[in-house]
């Protein structure tokens, strides 16, 4: 396990990951610097591939910074219609352009109904 956390974080919080024998990264002021975090991730812990399992802020936080090279969707067959669940990305500003996806594979399962997309982020 590796935490990953702007320069901000308290120092206290460091001690405590320290404790615990818990590796950690800290870039980044005021916001987590993506970019450093993946370098540091690849030269020093030996990481080449990730899967980014996040929330919308996470997932955006990734794309934006470019770090993003194929998007996987599993979609279920259901509909619940709950306002509180976060989408997959989420903007606040309208400005930012359009990301083009190019589809890689799409893939259903009869018995559950279900559809696997993958697509390349195109950048």
């Amino acid at each position: 396990m590796v935490i990953v956390t702007s320069e901000d974080v308290p120092a206290e919080y460091l001690e405590y990951l320290d404790k615990q024998e818990i590796s950690y990264i800290a870039t980044g002021k005021g916001a987590i610097d993506l970019n450093r975090a993946v370098e540091i991730l690849t030269h020093t812990f030996g990481v080449h591939r990730l899967g980014i399992v996040g929330g919308a802020a996470i997932n955006t936080g990734f794309l934006d910074a470019g770090l993003l090279d194929e998007i996987v969707l599993l979609i279920g067959a259901g509909i619940d219609g709950r306002a509180s669940f976060s989408p997959v990305f989420n903007r606040k500003e309208y400005s930012v352009p359009l990301k083009k996806l190019q589809l890689l594979e799409a893939t259903g399962n009869p018995k559950t109904g279900s559809v696997l997309v993958r697509y390349k982020v195109l950048h």
